[in-house]
């Protein structure tokens, strides 16, 4: 592939997931490229539309269904906007897939904890489709999600499916729960007495505001989780994806190419620093 190209896909089905946040399923219409395309898990693409520009957006569906890439985009901003007017038989560009994912083979036999808060979940969810899909691969799968209002919760449907299964436990929270929310009310890291984790075999990865992540380190850190075995998922303002344009820059790191995923060693130093 190409990493300066984009690729034309044409939009299978679109899913509107709330107010503000859909998903679309795309497909290489070259037969070439989508027989070769290949992603790991955390993992981004390079969405763009003609005269309106390109944004990058997680790739949330499994490797294994490589021809059908699903992407969750929400709406922030004007290249966003004009996604979210499309319809399936539409085209866009794609480029892709660029970064370094999260580390599931080295997470292979051990137990999985999935820390997100806000809106920020998709660049896990693949991790919990590779995980359940390869389910013996892997030990316990602990999912916890955090929100500071009760409506912003995406995938309700997915997160009581998933609680259904063996091996699995998910945990919510929200900051301010309302009537209706039947789980904790209060911050994502409240629920951690809750989760059975096991210090010694477990791996940690997590993404969201950096603040809850930071929270999430520290809380995790004093439960006697190794460093090595926690990983955050960074996000800023990736441009050209490539490394030249400097935008996403985080030290002497570019997120675009050393990241979006990092193991906290590489990034703790910069990691509690706020604003930078």
């Amino acid at each position: 592939m190409n990493p300066y190209l984009p690729l034309e896909a044409q939009i299978i089905a679109r899913v509107q997931e709330s107010k503000s946040v859909f998903t679309l399923r795309l497909q290489l219409t070259d037969e070439a490229a989508r027989q070769g395309y290949r992603f790991e898990p955390g993992q981004f693409n390079m969405l763009y539309l003609y005269g309106a520009g390109e944004v990058p957006i997680s790739i949330v569906s499994d490797p294994q269904d490589a021809a059908v890439l699903e992407h969750t985009v929400r709406v922030v901003g004007r290249v966003t906007r004009t996604l979210a007017e499309l319809q399936p038989g539409d085209r866009i560009g794609l480029r892709g897939p660029y970064g370094r994912g999260w580390p599931l083979l080295q997470a292979e036999g051990h137990d999985v904890l999935i820390i997100t808060g806000g809106l920020g979940c998709a660049p896990v969810v693949s991790v919990i489709n590779y995980v359940l899909r390869r389910r013996r691969a892997f030990g316990r799968l602990t999912i916890i999600q955090g929100v500071k209002h009760a409506e912003d919760l995406l995938w309700r449907d997915r997160y009581a499916y998933w609680a259904t299964l063996p091996d699995t436990q998910v945990l919510l929270a929200a900051d301010h729960g309302g009537p209706l929310w039947p789980w904790h009310v209060g911050v994502v890291t409240e629920v951690f007495d809750d989760a059975r984790i096991a210090p010694e075999r477990t791996v940690a990865m997590m993404c969201g505001p950096e603040g809850m992540m930071r929270a999430a380190v520290k809380n995790l850190a004093g439960r006697g989780v190794a460093p090595e075995r926690i990983y955050v998922n960074m996000e800023r303002n990736m441009q050209c994806a490539v490394g030249h344009c400097g935008h996403c820059q985080y030290g002497g790191a570019f997120v675009c190419r050393q990241g979006p995923v990092f193991a906290y060693p590489q990034v703790r130093a910069l990691f509690d620093v706020r604003g930078f």
